[in-house]
C-alpha cells in the first residue's frame, strides 16, 4: 500500500508543471440568492426576496478552473459574449491567473448561462427553485472559426495535452474538432462530448457517463454485463487508448486497448451532496494523471478520488491538491475513504 500511496503522491506533486488547453462550451453558473418572503398576490406562488447572486465558471469553463485550481498552467479557448456574464468569467479568469487570450468574444451571440435560483431562510440551507437556461442560437461565422484555429494552432506549441469539452452549444465546430483529432496523432487528447462520442474517433482517452455511453453505444445499461459491453463497443469505434464510464454511485469502469478491464468503486459516501461539475473532474484528472505519469489504472483512480470530493459540495466545485492528497492518503492508508462495494 505505501509503495501506491507514494506513486500516488507522485503524480500529484508532478501536477504543477503539466499545461493544458481546453477548447469547449464556456458556460456562465449563475447562482441568484433569496429568502422566501410572501405570497404573491398576482399568482400563487412565493415572493423571494433577493439577496444576492455569484457567477462562477460552469460546464468547460469548469474544467478550466479545476485545472487551475489544482496548479496546472491552463490555456482555455472558447467563445463569450459581450455581456455582464462573459465579463465576469474573463475577470474570474484572469483573477485565477489564467491566460485569456484564447477567451473570444462575439457580439452576436450572447454568453450561455444557466441561471439557479436559491431559496431558504437565512438560517437553513437554501434549495434549487428554478433554473434558467440562457442559450441563443447561432452558427459560427467562417472567420471566427479561421481565428480560433490560428490560436489552436498557437497553443499547441506550449501545451502538454489538450482537453476537448463539448457539451453541445456549438462551439465544437466540424472543422475544429478535425483539427482536434490530427492533435491527438501526436499529443494526449481527452474527450468529453455529450453527445457526439462516436465522432472523436482516434481521441486517446474518452470519458462518458452511463447515460451518454448507452446512447453512444446501443446499448441500454442495465447492469454489469451491459456496461462491459458498451465499454468494450466504445473502445473498438473510437480506437482510444481507453475509456472511462462513469456510474455515479456504482463508481467508474476503465476499459483499455490492451483489453484490461478494471471496475473501480466510488470514493466517499454512497450519498452524495451534488454531482453538478463532477464529470469535468473527471476528465480534468484523467488528463493531468496520464500527463503526469500515470498509468491509465492510476489516472481512473485520482479521477475516482477527485470526484469523491466534488460530489460533497454544493454547486459547481473544484477540488484542490490538499485535498486530493487527504484523501488519498486516507484511503490507502485504511482511513475509510471507501465505503462503496467493489463491482464485478
Amino acid at each position: 500500500m505505501k509503495d501506491d500511496l507514494d506513486k500516488y503522491l507522485e503524480i500529484v506533486d508532478n501536477i504543477p508543471r503539466v499545461r493544458v488547453a481546453v477548447i469547449g462550451d464556456i458556460v456562465a453558473d449563475v447562482y441568484m440568492y433569496g429568502r422566501p418572503f410572501k405570497l404573491s398576490r398576482e399568482a400563487p406562488v412565493i415572493i423571494v426576496k433577493y439577496e444576492g447572486e455569484t457567477v462562477v465558471p460552469g460546464s468547460a469553463g469548469n474544467t478550466v478552473n479545476n485545472l487551475s485550481r489544482l496548479g496546472a498552467k491552463v490555456f482555455p479557448i472558447g467563445l463569450l459574449g459581450d455581456d455582464k456574464e462573459g465579463n465576469c468569467l474573463r475577470d474570474y479568469f484572469s483573477g485565477e491567473g489564467v491566460d485569456v487570450s484564447g477567451l473570444f468574444v462575439s457580439k452576436e451571440r450572447g454568453t450561455i448561462s444557466k441561471t439557479r435560483l436559491l431559496a431558504g431562510d437565512t438560517h437553513a440551507s437554501k434549495r434549487q427553485v428554478v433554473r434558467i437556461d440562457k442559450e441563443t442560437p447561432w452558427k459560427m461565422p467562417g472567420s471566427m472559426e479561421t481565428k480560433i484555429l490560428n490560436h489552436i494552432d498557437e497553443v499547441n506549441n506550449k501545451v502538454d495535452v489538450w482537453i476537448i469539452s463539448d457539451y453541445g452549444y456549438d462551439m465544437i465546430t466540424p472543422r475544429l474538432l478535425d483539427k482536434m483529432l490530427q492533435i491527438a496523432k501526436v499529443k494526449t487528447v481527452v474527450a468529453d462530448t455529450r453527445n457526439r462520442i462516436c465522432d472523436v474517433v482516434g481521441a486517446t482517452v474518452v470519458a462518458p457517463n452511463e447515460t451518454e455511453a448507452a446512447a453512444a453505444s446501443g446499448i441500454n445499461i442495465n447492469g454489469e454485463d451491459d456496461v462491459l459491453r458498451a465499454g468494450k463497443k466504445l473502445l473498438e469505434a473510437i480506437g482510444s487508448e481507453a475509456v472511462v464510464i462513469t456510474r455515479g454511485n456504482y463508481g467508474m469502469a476503465l476499459f483499455e486497448k490492451t483489453g484490461h478491464v478494471e471496475n473501480i468503486p466510488i470514493c466517499g459516501p454512497n450519498e452524495v451532496t451534488d454531482v453538478t461539475g463532477a464529470g469535468d473532474t473527471v476528465t480534468v484528472m484523467l488528463a493531468l494523471a496520464i500527463d503526469a505519469g500515470a498509468s491509465y489504472v492510476q489516472a481512473a483512480r485520482l479521477s475516482n478520488y477527485a470526484a469523491g470530493v466534488v460530489v460533497m459540495k454544493n454547486g459547481t466545485a473544484t477540488v484542490s491538491r490538499p485535498e486530493l492528497i487527504d484523501i488519498i492518503t486516507r484511503d490507502l492508508r485504511g482511513g475509510g475513504a471507501h465505503i462503496g462495494e467493489r463491482n464485478g
